[in-house]
């Protein structure tokens, strides 16, 4: 898919921003607003935004997910997916110039707390995001700090450098622990970024992919991009589906992106005795959980939190534009920012994968 790539003045025709913003507690309470242009402070810069990702987060957002609840100020410009075109830049700024196409880090990470300075920014203690803490990518302009850019190559369609930030998340669930190179791995859960990660796995090696989710849209995308199996776990055993597979041994690494507390203990107890269990979509609620069973089959348990800074992106990228990893089945629809409202609309039909939205 081509981009069209915004101009890199500093003119523009209008002084104002066009936005979908939250602007209402409770569920929905979304709208198209307009703001003024914003101008960069010291050390940061402004983006001209030529495509913005609608995920999970937005999501939350949307259904006001008492998380969000607690730490947003409304009204707010949503948005953390986004690629564009360095516009401005403010006193200071040495990361970025004018006219890079750039994607963002969306944690931007304070550099002094006991994580950033051993080398965890993405655990940073005091991170910030945004479209949650301060005005987000679903827009036609933003300004961030500088030290969340990403410098892509001008050849990156703007629609697929959008994408980067989740694929990493997706890349950062492969990569750690024993890694997926001739593992077997389940990834239960295939929204966008377990989608991403059917793929990923796909590229890094991964002997046997199982995938699992209930939607049909998302079951066929995983087959289509790299799974060798893909289980409704609405209506099949998922563990009984796994040992089928794996000849009763259990998958070498389970990734669980769901959320869903019947997929939780599913993929867990799915792990081969001393496998993988990852963990990316959390359950939004406590869980009782049979810590002795744990025990007894030991399987290593990890934590993944976005991605590492910047070595998920170091290694993400170079996926992308090797062609090892195709996003674009995954980018399932492309609409008019002004129209924008219809990508959460087609989200919670379970009509969409990943909605991109490009300013008008």
């Amino acid at each position: 898919m081509s981009s069209t790539v915004p101009s890199t003045s500093t003119k523009y025709e209008s002084h104002t921003v066009l936005a979908i913003s939250k602007t209402a507690d409770g569920v929905g309470g979304l709208a198209l607003t307009k703001h003024d242009v914003p101008e960069p402070g010291p050390g940061e810069f402004r983006l001209k935004v030529a495509a913005a990702g609608i995920c999970g987060t937005d999501m939350q957002i949307y259904h006001w997910a008492p998380r969000m609840a607690r730490r947003m100020a409304l009204p707010r410009i949503m948005g953390h997916e986004v690629s564009g075109v360095v516009e401005a830049v403010g006193t200071g700024v040495t990361r970025v110039a004018l006219g890079d196409h750039v994607s963002l880090e969306s944690h931007i990470y304070c550099g002094q707390c006991a994580p950033c300075k051993q080398d965890r920014a993405h655990l940073c203690e005091a991170t910030r995001y945004p479209g949650i803490d301060i005005d987000g990518a679903f827009a036609s302009h933003l300004v961030v700090p500088e030290v969340i850019a990403w410098k892509n190559s001008k050849d990156l369609p703007h629609e697929d450098a959008a994408m980067l930030e989740p694929f990493g998340i997706a890349v950062h669930a492969c990569l750690e622990g024993s890694g997926v190179d001739s593992q077997s791995v389940l990834i239960n859960g295939c929204g966008p970024i377990g989608l991403m990660a059917v793929a990923a796995a796909r590229a890094l090696g991964a002997a046997n992919i199982i995938a699992a989710d209930p939607n049909p849209l998302r079951r066929d995308q995983a087959t289509k991009i790299g799974a060798d199996d893909a289980f409704d776990p609405a209506s099949v055993d998922l563990v009984s589906a796994v040992n089928d597979v794996t000849r009763n041994a259990g998958v070498d690494v389970a990734i669980e992106f769901s959320g869903q507390p019947d997929g939780f203990r599913a993929s867990i107890e799915a792990v081969a005795k001393g496998g993988d269990f990852r963990l990316v979509g959390a359950p939004a609620h406590p869980l009782e959980i049979d810590l002795t069973r744990w025990l007894l089959r030991c399987p290593r348990i990890i934590n993944i939190h976005g991605r590492r800074i910047w070595e998920s992106w170091e290694a993400a990228v170079p996926l992308i534009e090797s062609g090892a990893v195709d996003l674009a089945p995954i980018r399932s629809h492309v609409l008019p920012l002004s129209e924008g409202l219809q990508g959460f609309d087609l989200i919670l039909k379970g009509d969409a994968l990943k909605p991109i939205l490009i300013p008008d």
